[in-house]
């Protein structure tokens, strides 16, 4: 059985590069196609696979991919997946897209519908320059029913939540089975000492509302620390003197500011949200926006609490609540719900899953079908 394998592109190690990570580990020998890669910034394990680009790797697309989105359903139909039995695209922005040969199994695991011509279109609009205005009103309406259309060449969905499964048959009128990303949490540690300040870390993008934490804890003369690239100037000059800004900070800081914090703040609406566990396995808990992802990972009153209006009040009210309950969180509770995450589980589900469907089994050989079922 020859697979493929299709990520949206390859220019970092994320969240969802970790799952492609996890499909390599069931298929060695699977070729993996991408619209555009940056192979220096790569895992060994993504290197050891043959990479095989779009032409927009060839037109500048490395650099500036996220200026092409028009040309990305070209691109992704370019691409010759005829020699492959089973194809698995890795969905954020377009993969599923790609044309396959018709007797192939299509799987496509989905983190998210692209964000920037559903859900988050209007935010884009009003917060994009004159230009990108323009291409995205030309073009976005085009986009979603090319999105749309292309969700009928899948033959299986896999949603990495609940939230995102809702979203898929919202937009693409498809059922989708829920199996959650895996998520490093071994080498997380919990830590000893003053757990002094609030946190909010990740890529600093408007969706993810740390405008709130700031305002928040500026008005409640609460300190935070704030980790990711992308403050504006404005949002840095909103701030009190009890807020800081690291900027990116190494993988080693990072963890140590996991333990350290006194809980994460969440308050934008994640597909997922990887950090959020990440900081339970290093024994803290998190005040979240209740809605999305968040709800599959915090439990309320155990590994955080939840505010159900994303303002300012609603989170300020939160944070006193937490100040009075804090005591009551268990380090050792907090991590050993974020182990049910481990990357070990999700490799079992998605073997179980490719192996109970009756395309591939029909399609694999008998050695492909002991592999996915172990």
């Amino acid at each position: 059985m020859k697979v493929a394998l299709v990520h949206y592109w390859l220019v970092g190690m994320r969240g969802g590069e970790k799952v492609l990570e996890t499909f390599c580990d069931i298929f060695p020998d699977a070729d993996i196609f991408t619209l555009v890669a940056d192979p220096d910034k790569l895992s060994p394990k993504l290197r050891r696979h043959r990479l095989t680009t779009s032409f927009l790797q060839k037109i500048g697309g490395r650099r500036h991919y996220q200026k092409m989105l028009p040309l990305m359903p070209h691109a992704l139909e370019a691409l010759d997946l005829t020699a492959y039995d089973l194809v698995i695209s890795s969905e954020a922005g377009p993969a599923k897209g790609v044309i396959t040969r018709p007797d192939a199994v299509h799987v496509c695991y989905c983190h998210s519908p692209m964000r920037y011509i559903w859900d988050l279109y209007p935010q884009y609009m009003a917060e994009a320059g004159f230009f990108a205005r323009a291409i995205l009103a030309l073009t976005a309406p085009r986009l979603r029913q090319w999105d749309v259309t292309t969700a009928h060449r899948v033959d299986h969905f896999i949603a990495n939540s609940g939230y995102v499964a809702r979203r898929i048959e919202k937009f693409y009128r498809r059922e989708a089975s829920v199996i959650h990303p895996p998520v490093e949490v071994s080498r997380f540690k919990i830590s000893e000492g003053p757990k002094d300040y609030y946190l909010c870390a990740g890529q600093i993008t408007p969706y993810k509302k740390i405008e709130l934490a700031v305002a928040a804890c500026t008005r409640m003369n609460l300190p935070l620390v704030v980790i990711g690239d992308g403050a504006s100037a404005k949002l840095k000059q909103s701030a009190g003197p009890t807020v800081r800004f690291l900027g990116a900070v190494s993988n080693e800081e990072m963890e140590r500011h996991f333990s350290a914090c006194k809980a994460l703040l969440y308050p934008g609406v994640e597909d997922f949200g990887i950090v959020p566990l990440e900081v339970m396995a290093s024994g803290r808990p998190v005040i979240a926006f209740g809605r999305g992802g968040a709800l599959e990972t915090v439990v309320e009153g155990r590994t955080g609490l939840f505010f159900h209006e994303q303002s300012v009040e609603a989170l300020m009210a939160a944070l006193a609540r937490f100040e009075r309950e804090a005591s009551s969180f268990v380090p050792a509770d907090l991590r050993a719900h974020a182990l049910k995450f481990e990357p070990r589980r999700f490799e079992r589900e998605l073997r179980r899953f490719l192996g109970n469907l009756p395309g591939l089994a029909m399609t694999a050989g008998t050695a492909d079908a002991i592999r996915l079922t172990a």
